[in-house]
């Protein structure tokens, strides 16, 4: 019986997985901006933006009071990729806009950070 219900709760715990949002590296995320046409979001603050960001991304804000004005902006149809400092704020991010009904979600694994020491590299300072 018990064994029954661990496989139950398993399964509940797969079909509670996100789908639409996917944990990306690096290289992914390259291939992704060369293949589609995604909105890149850069979610942290703006001074954090303005020190570096990777290149063509746009600056929302995930903790503005207008972040959820701010992301209406965008196409939920077209893929977006998101990413802040390490990809805790990101993740955050990536729920709330599966809530407001983007389609097509990605999370760039271990942020900027992770991005800078990549192969993958394209920061703006």
């Amino acid at each position: 019986m018990f064994l029954t219900l661990g496989v139950s709760t398993s399964c509940l715990d797969t079909t509670l997985s996100d789908d639409d949002i996917k944990l990306i590296t690096a290289a992914e995320m390259k291939s992704i901006l060369e293949l589609e046409n995604v909105q890149l979001i850069d979610v942290r603050t703006p001074k954090e933006y303005k020190e570096d960001h990777i290149f063509s991304a746009q600056n929302i804000d995930f903790m503005s009071p207008t972040f959820d004005e701010d992301i209406t902006k965008l196409d939920k149809n077209e893929p977006v990729i998101l990413y802040c400092k390490s990809g805790r704020r990101s993740a955050k991010c990536a729920k709330k806009m599966k809530k407001a009904g983007f389609k097509k979600i990605y999370d760039l694994e271990g942020g900027i950070s992770k991005w800078r020491h990549s192969d993958e590299i394209e920061i703006e300072q």
